[in-house]
């Protein structure tokens, strides 16, 4: 460089291991901030973070001890990753959840299927049941009443499947409640559920003698 000469290049330096601590913090701050003043943000984050097994407690709007306490813990697991594979929050959450959650290869995974019946559904079983048990076609006043039944037991003809984990996976599923053969039970119990099936033993007796011709 000719003497007397002066260069406008500014002289780059690098961060401490301090300031780059420093700024993280700042960051990770300032998020908490943002998302405790949103109850839509607290509600999804919520989900997130139990979803991938930081956080315990019920879903929720409001920024909770227990909610600040699984983001703290989020964060540390995403900042010890971030030193080699850095991500985002959100898609260090979202790869955790797909991976089964914190320790996802430690243990199963536990599926609870429910059957929720339609209003137009619920009436078709109906009128098979009755059909198929008493004869004729269900009454309207037994249609909403067997509805109701059938809604009622939904949580206890839940199936659970469990899946095991490792390269030899084993899936066992318990199965619930037959719901189907709780109508039939309840509507073969009502009086003339227990009339057709006395006159169906006769008949059969009968049919048997040859004098149901």
């Amino acid at each position: 460089m000719p003497v007397g000469s002066s260069s406008s290049v500014a002289k780059i330096v690098p961060r401490t291991p301090e300031e780059k601590q420093s700024n993280t913090t700042s960051d990770y701050t300032e998020f908490l901030s943002v998302v405790a003043k949103s109850p839509a943000l607290i509600t999804g984050y919520s989900k997130l973070l139990k979803s991938s097994g930081y956080y315990k407690g019920k879903i929720t709007d409001k920024y909770t001890p227990a909610l600040q306490k699984a983001f703290t813990a989020a964060e540390e697991a995403r900042l010890s990753i971030s030193a080699v594979r850095p991500m985002s929050r959100d898609a260090f959450l979202e790869e955790t959840i797909s991976l089964g959650g914190i320790g996802g290869d430690s243990g199963p995974t536990t599926v609870t299927s429910v059957t929720k019946y339609k209003p137009e559904a619920a009436q078709q079983l109906v009128n098979e049941i009755i059909q198929d048990t008493l004869g004729r076609k269900a009454t309207p006043a037994e249609i909403k009443k067997y509805s109701a039944m059938l809604k009622a037991v939904e949580g206890k003809a839940a199936s659970t499947t469990t899946y095991g984990k490792g390269a030899k996976q084993t899936q066992t599923t318990m199965a619930g409640l037959n719901e189907k053969q709780y109508l039939v039970d309840q509507i073969s119990g009502t009086d003339e559920g227990k009339a057709n099936k006395v006159l169906g033993f006769y008949e059969t007796f009968m049919n048997a003698l040859g004098g149901g011709r």
